[in-house]
């Protein structure tokens, strides 16, 4: 990937300007509040100028995401599959070429959603010390038993994927012996995996949303504790807005560590396998 290096590099520089206009708009959003009932639109053409902005950026972000994204995956194929092998390697090849264009999709979308959910924990709680630094310390006490729990569901995902990535290895040959008693086993055991995996994913969604709630519930109660009457509507959709975009980005925790766990599985097997092609066989040498 050295080659796509410096589109890369613009991809996520664009991307982190897409971010930040993201995370002031609902700053923004609250001045422009404000500023209509005073009569003034002031902060309705502010907010105007850096959604506006916010637009063009993430535009030329998504054109130029395909462009790269699409290159590195037809590099990534191309290379281990233009390697030496034997017909004994098909099946694996097979199924490195598909995990590949996981590979891929984990660059150009999970990671890229997994930066905008660090963008969003860290931006929302900078933005939130500023409204009501009580709603902070809060959000700040939630992350502790989330990080517990992904760490846990983690480990477990690990192992699920793996065992999937090995069925998956064996897809090739066992169709190829044309036997249905085989085939079926084969495919029974993929989604037996699956299953599970889904069932993991199923899991973890209900605690986080129970975890959701209760930090959503505790900082509103916070802020009306502590601001009261006096707190102005502009500010109350900010602190609402951000208080939700940091509980987003705790969602995406559990979900980051199996993507990472799946991601460890692939590169460490399609590493592997190049090592394994550039072997020579001490057949043809002797």
């Amino acid at each position: 990937m050295l080659q796509h290096r410096f589109r890369l590099l613009l991809t996520y520089v664009l991307f982190t300007l897409e971010m930040i206009g993201n995370l002031m708009r609902p700053f923004f959003l609250g001045i422009a509040i404000d500023d209509l009932l005073k009569g003034s639109y002031r902060g309705l053409i502010l907010l105007s100028i850096v959604h506006f902005t916010w637009l063009i950026i993430g535009t030329i972000r998504h054109r130029l995401d395909t462009r790269t994204y699409s290159a590195i995956y037809t590099s990534l194929v191309t290379k281990f599959l233009s390697r030496r092998y034997k017909k004994a390697d098909v099946s694996k090849l097979s199924a490195h070429s598909t995990l590949a264009r996981e590979f891929v999709d984990f660059l150009e979308f999970d990671l890229v959603y997994v930066m905008e959910a660090v963008y969003g924990i860290a931006g929302s709680l900078l933005m939130l010390f500023f409204y009501d630094s009580a709603v902070v310390i809060v959000c700040l006490s939630i992350l502790l038993p989330v990080t517990a729990f992904s760490y846990f569901y983690g480990k477990r995902m690990k192992k699920l994927n793996t065992l999937k990535n090995d069925e998956l290895e064996k897809q090739v040959d066992t169709i190829s012996t044309g036997n249905n008693l085989l085939i079926r086993e084969h495919y029974d055991n993929l989604r037996k995996w699956q299953i599970r995996i889904s069932d993991q994913e199923a899991w973890n969604f209900g605690l986080m949303e129970i975890m959701v709630i209760v930090v959503m519930g505790l900082s509103l109660l916070i802020t009306n504790k502590t601001m009261g009457a006096s707190i102005e509507a502009g500010s109350l959709v900010g602190i609402y807005s951000y208080i939700q975009r940091f509980v987003s980005g705790l969602d995406t925790i559990p979900y980051t560590v199996q993507r990472l766990s799946s991601l460890q599985d692939i590169t460490s097997r399609i590493e592997l396998h190049e090592n394994d092609l550039e072997t020579p066989d001490l057949k043809e040498v002797a």
